[in-house]
């Protein structure tokens, strides 16, 4: 064999691996190309998904989670840009978007940045404590223990100036924007954010013209709330009451005594019932009751402060059944109404 032809041999071959270099070079890189930018995760497109990591969370419970939420592509791709990317190390709890079509990098890139996405926090139409920390619980990493549990905490409580009996004057009903990993302690202080930004000065100062505090307008706004459904017609039964609390008549509210047996569901009240002993029984105690028997609405709460002036001390369900209520100044008057919201009740039989 020549010389030449050693050399034309040793050009082809280097040539050859040349070749195979880049080949190999570009073939990693368009796998690299593949697998951070290629679309992974395919959620349903009808509503939102979200990947929500709790606390303490390890990358195989990420994957886990992520396996469960949505359908993924290549999970094994999703693990190789994880590890390039360091994200085991840089795990962060808390609720991320699932868009259709996103690829490997911009989720690892929003997991390990914390960048959430806020759950709109809203809760209303709540009777009891353990209704509220359930409604907050189903929408919040905290669970409904964690947050009932500082709801009966004294010592937590007296840091607002509450007690477990006036804890939910806290919270006031309305959508909040929060992140979905806020802690029960956390979820306490925004809603005392919340709560000092709704008592403006204008409405303190309504409040001690009646004179109130503020948990007891919350307390009344309560009463106020579960007696009628009628918006119009609650600045009026708001007048009733403060009227009896300045004579020092008792409220006599029958959702009182309700919220006391607890059974909000009664029609109409017996002399067993009427004479039920609870500190919440406004037949048997004057003044108002320890705390509110629901979560008082904004509107509630304004329908006292901004409560009607009249001189009617009694009130009595429509017979027309309603919603309205009929009011009076005199026994005579009620007592005619009375009759005929019973008479009414004994005709379709509601006892």
């Amino acid at each position: 064999m020549t010389k030449k032809t050693v050399k034309i041999k040793k050009s082809k071959t280097l040539k050859k691996s040349f070749f195979w270099a880049v080949y190999l070079v570009v073939a990693i890189f368009l796998y690299f190309i593949y697998i951070l930018f290629a679309p992974n995760f395919f959620p349903e497109r009808d509503k939102k998904n979200y990947l929500c990591i709790p606390d303490s969370s390890n990358f195989e419970d990420v994957v886990t989670i992520l396996n469960k939420q949505v359908k993924v592509g290549n999970i094994m791709a999703f693990r190789q840009v994880a590890s390039l990317l360091q994200y085991g190390a840089n795990i962060r709890s808390g609720r991320y978007e699932l868009k259709s079509g996103m690829n490997n990098f911009q989720l690892v890139r929003i997991l390990r940045s914390g960048r959430q996405t806020p759950v709109q926090l809203t809760f209303n139409n709540i009777r009891t404590k353990e209704q509220l920390a359930a409604r907050l619980g189903s929408q919040l990493m905290a669970d409904s223990v964690s947050i009932l549990t500082l709801m009966n905490d004294t010592a937590f409580l007296s840091h607002y100036g509450l007690n477990p009996n006036t804890a939910i004057t806290l919270f006031i009903p309305n959508t909040y924007e929060v992140f979905w990993n806020i802690n029960a302690t956390e979820l306490f202080e925004r809603m005392n954010n919340e709560y000092t930004n709704f008592w403006t000065e204008e409405r303190k100062a309504k409040a001690a013209a009646i004179p109130m505090t503020l948990v007891e307008v919350s307390t009344l706004a309560s009463i106020v709330e579960e007696e009628t459904n009628n918006k119009t017609d609650r600045p009026k039964v708001a007048g009733l009451y403060i009227n009896r609390l300045k004579t020092d008549m008792p409220l006599q509210a029958d959702p009182t005594l309700k919220f006391a047996v607890g059974d909000f569901g009664l029609k109409r009240l017996t002399l067993k019932q009427i004479l039920f002993i609870s500190p919440y029984n406004t037949y048997r105690n004057h003044g108002l009751p320890p705390g509110p028997i629901r979560v008082a609405s904004k509107k509630g709460i304004d329908a006292v402060l901004n409560y009607a002036h009249h001189n009617y001390i009694y009130m009595c369900a429509s017979e027309t059944l309603n919603g309205e209520h009929k009011f009076a100044v005199t026994w005579e008057e009620h007592s005619l109404n009375a009759k005929n919201y019973q008479q009414k009740l004994n005709q379709l039989n509601i006892h």
